[in-house]
């Protein structure tokens, strides 16, 4: 079900403020794709990177460097996604160069 364009993603992250049964049946039955929660250590005391979801906001952080994806302008949805597609291409042909 998930198609040629997402053939290889298999699990969704996400914080504790989507946990669920009804997003994880959604997931599962539009794309196929399972749905992991990433929760906080239990004696965390101030900031501890949490695994998988430093990715996340890593790739926020990326994102928000460029001027026009700092602020969420867009009318269509399909704007934002387009200029994401060209910001991380723009990102991965630097890496590339070096």
């Amino acid at each position: 079900m998930r198609g040629e364009r997402f053939a290889r993603l298999l699990t969704l992250f996400a914080d504790a403020g989507y946990r669920g049964q009804p997003l994880t049946d959604w997931l599962h039955s539009f794309g196929g794709w399972a749905l992991e929660i990433v929760r906080g250590f239990k004696d965390q005391d101030g900031f501890v990177v949490q695994p998988k979801r430093w990715i996340v906001e890593r790739t926020c952080g990326w994102l928000n460097r460029y001027r026009r994806l700092s602020k969420d302008d867009e009318v269509s949805p399909e704007t934002s996604e387009v200029m994401i597609l060209i910001v991380m291409t723009h990102i991965t042909v630097k890496r590339i160069r070096k």
